[in-house]
């Protein structure tokens, strides 16, 4: 347990910034999310729209520090030649 001063700031400042990235992954696997059940049902259109969506809001969760730039990158390429495929 945090028993300085300081030691009990970052822990606020810890929690504080869990509680941000979580959403922010939440919301970057949502979009990865509707991209995957477009690719499912089929709809080359639909996947390609949701991948265009999903791409900045990849790279924004890299930005932010919560995803690393290889492991975004290698997530839009894997699904970009998964939409083209659809064709």
């Amino acid at each position: 347990m945090a028993n300085t001063p300081q030691a009990k700031k970052r822990a606020r400042q810890n929690e504080a910034r869990f509680q941000i990235n979580k959403a922010r992954r939440s919301r970057i696997r949502t979009f990865l999310r509707k991209v995957e059940e477009a690719i499912a049902s089929g709809d080359k259109e639909a996947a390609t729209t949701a991948l265009r969506a999903a791409q900045p809001e990849l790279m924004r969760g890299v930005t932010k520090g919560v995803f690393h730039k290889n492991t975004a990158s290698r997530k839009m390429s894997r699904l970009a030649s998964r939409v083209k495929a659809l064709g």
